[in-house]
């Protein structure tokens, strides 16, 4: 098998934005060749002047960029200038996925212990509430980082890869229930460096997908496009199914619909919505449960929103709401939001209120910001309505006592 390489840094690197070596050599000032030594399977030791640049540029210390302290630094003048170069980093809360270090070996059922405790949180997701939860996500991830050390050979793989999925599920509670871009992405980043660990290149993709969101809502498009290239890069490796394929056409749409590209985005759509009608002999991976048919009409019914074509947008997103099943609150919410703002672009303020409403009561049952983002929209749009007692009744429930508090608590 072909070695990895140091995929610490290289996971870094691509999240960072470089997704060349000759790229990220440019920014650090230095020869590709040294880029190449550092991303090998005996990364040297950065010369002192080129440790800040590294940690500047990926946001992590060196341990996390996959370097060990060459023997002889053990000496305190040596630990306190690491010591300071790792504090002048941007870093993070959050742990890095750890060396391999002499420890205890574990048993191999370590792996499918750690892994149904990963499985138990992707299904809580979708009804506990993301304040609740995301601790819980955060302590199994650094139980993951501790094991890892105690693991080998594929053990440590099967460890690595529930790992990147529990860094990936709480980078999606940090972007889209608790609207931390910020932290998603430190967050995101871990989860690819696991996904590397685990050499598993469609868990990889998945999380490269995702970081795309977080440029993509700011409405930067290119550095959005720049990580969906790698995120298909890595599901041609997979190989990804068409539900898989479907779903990243889906991811890219909604950038581009967010970037203000919605011919782009609709056409992406219909290349989807081809992708999942030809389907494919390759299986959806179980972690990817937050795409289906009905949430490719989802995205599409936003892009039509967003494009003017409103009785498109109205009939699509109400077989939506027919389609979905009992337990897709969240997604629920977002429907309904968009469905207000369908109303509200058409010129009927009490239909958009009342799916604003429907939206507010299920956010009563299950948190989401990304429903909440929706309702703000919608009630911004109703501005030229606002003396409207529809409005004004709107108005008593997105700010009452207990939404107000709650939304500024999280």
């Amino acid at each position: 098998m072909r070695p990895a390489g140091n995929v610490k840094l290289k996971s870094a690197r691509v999240a960072a934005g470089y997704h060349t070596q000759q790229a990220f050599a440019e920014a650090l000032g230095v020869g590709v060749r040294q880029v190449r030594r550092w991303e090998s399977d005996n990364p040297p030791w950065p010369h002192p002047d080129l440790q800040q640049r590294l940690t500047h540029l990926t946001g992590q210390d060196l341990e996390a960029l996959g370097f060990t302290i060459p023997l002889g630094r053990d000496h305190p003048t040596a630990q306190r200038r690491y010591a300071s170069v790792a504090s002048r980093s941007a870093g993070s809360r959050l742990s890095a996925v750890p060396s391999q270090t002499a420890a205890p070996m574990q048993p191999a059922s370590v792996a499918t212990d750690y892994a149904s405790v990963t499985r138990s949180h992707r299904g809580l997701y979708w009804s506990v509430a993301p304040a609740t939860l995301h601790p819980a996500v955060i302590a199994h991830a650094d139980l993951g980082c501790a094991l890892l050390p105690e693991t080998a050979g594929q053990t440590r793989r099967a460890v690595a890869a529930a790992l990147a999925e529990t860094w990936l599920l709480a980078g999606r509670i940090e972007f889209f229930d608790l609207r931390e871009p910020d932290d998603a992405g430190l967050t995101l980043l871990r989860a690819l460096q696991a996904a590397g660990e685990a050499e598993d290149s469609l868990i990889g993709s998945a999380i490269l997908a995702h970081t795309a969101f977080i440029p993509g809502w700011a409405g930067e498009a290119e550095a959005a496009a720049e990580r969906m290239v790698a995120a298909r890069t890595y599901a041609r490796r997979g190989p990804a199914s068409a539900e898989f394929w479907a779903w990243l056409d889906a991811v890219e749409a909604e950038c581009e619909t967010r970037c203000g590209n919605t011919r782009t985005a609709l056409h992406l759509i219909r290349h989807a919505e081809d992708t999942l009608a030809a389907g494919s002999e390759h299986p959806t991976p179980a972690w990817m449960d937050w795409f289906s048919p009905v949430r490719l009409a989802a995205f599409k019914g936003h892009t039509q929103l967003k494009a003017g074509h409103l009785p498109q947008a109205r009939a699509t997103l109400i077989g939506v709401l027919d389609q979905m099943s009992a337990t897709e609150d969240k997604q629920r919410t977002v429907i309904y939001g968009d469905l207000a703002a369908v109303e509200a672009a058409a010129g009927q303020p009490e239909e958009a209120c009342r799916y604003a409403c429907l939206a507010l009561d299920q956010l009563e049952v299950t948190w989401y910001a990304a429903g909440m983002d929706r309702i703000r929209e919608v009630r911004r749009a109703l501005s030229p309505h606002q003396h409207d007692s529809c409005v004004h009744d709107l108005d008593d429930r997105l700010y009452g006592w207990a939404t107000t508090v709650s939304a500024l608590a999280r």
